[in-house]
């Protein structure tokens, strides 16, 4: 295990209050609506708070973070197609992401990566229609930066068992102050995503890997991230499961920025966007600002 995995979960952590751009919701597209919603609630815990029949709102406590589309004449979601590498679910302590780790085990669920990535642990897996799923816990901000002072990310191997022992109770459940705290995509090119995530968005470029940009603003080490590590990301087809869209909770100023920057504005506290591969980004209001 590494050095940093040691530090206390006392010390601080990214304080999500001051947070210009946090993700607000994903949207997916799915074939079967009924079997996708079951594994979220099932698996991850999360609560069904709305349901119709194409529609499925799946969420923490009273707030939404997943919406299910459901269209069963929608093609298969194609894995080197642009748009979803994984929705990365964000929980409050390494004790939380220890539970789940227990959970899944003792539930059969399959497990497809473990990563120690400096800045968070964070294991990964897959919804029964093939979109990615990450489930992370951060370590404390001390632990994010090199002797530079930049954000300092890796993909090391995770140690399970250290992990699976932090657990101090069983899993109940998505906790009420979790939510998605970011999201990775496929584009057909990392770099060329920097001009529209950075450039047009306004993001931070925090981190960069062979083929992957890592976005952030307020000093977090990614809110967004974009690969190209699947080829023939081209622009995305239509009427295909997958990616619907991405909402980003901004505050009005970087709402207005960004609205100059692309020459347009927002109606009734929201933007939509797509990127240059047709992933659809949506700016809305932070409350309160």
């Amino acid at each position: 295990m590494s050095e940093t995995a040691t530090i206390t979960e006392e010390e601080e952590g990214f304080d999500w209050s001051l947070a210009s751009v946090r993700i607000g919701g994903v949207t997916l597209n799915v074939c079967d609506m009924n079997r996708v919603a079951d594994f979220y609630a099932s698996v991850l815990g999360l609560q069904v708070l709305s349901s119709t029949n194409d529609r499925t709102v799946l969420g923490a406590g009273d707030t939404p973070l997943l919406t299910l589309v459901g269209d069963g004449a929608l093609k298969p979601r194609d894995p080197s197609a642009a748009g979803l590498f994984h929705t990365a679910f964000l929980l409050p302590s390494r004790a939380h992401l220890a539970r789940w780790l227990v959970h899944a085990a003792e539930s059969g669920v399959r497990i497809e990566g473990a990563s120690d990535h400096k800045v968070s642990e964070a294991l990964y897996l897959s919804d029964p229609e093939g979109n990615g799923i990450e489930i992370y816990a951060d370590r404390p901000t001390t632990a994010w930066h090199d002797a530079d002072g930049a954000i300092a990310m890796a993909t090391d191997p995770l140690d399970l068992e250290a992990l699976a022992a932090h657990a101090d109770r069983p899993w109940a459940g998505f906790p009420a102050d979790g939510f998605i705290g970011h999201v990775h995509l496929q584009v057909g090119d990392a770099r060329a995503a920097e001009s529209f995530y950075a450039g047009m968005l306004g993001l931070e470029v925090m981190a960069r890997y062979p083929g992957a940009s890592f976005f952030g603003a307020d000093g977090y080490h990614h809110q967004l991230a974009a690969n190209h590590w699947r080829s023939g990301a081209g622009q995305r087809p239509e009427g295909q499961a997958g990616l619907a869209e991405i909402a980003l909770v901004v505050t009005p100023d970087v709402h207005d920025r960004v609205g100059r920057t692309v020459g347009v504005g927002h109606v009734e506290g929201r933007t939509v966007l797509e990127d240059p591969w047709g992933t659809r980004i949506a700016l809305v209001d932070k409350a309160g600002d």
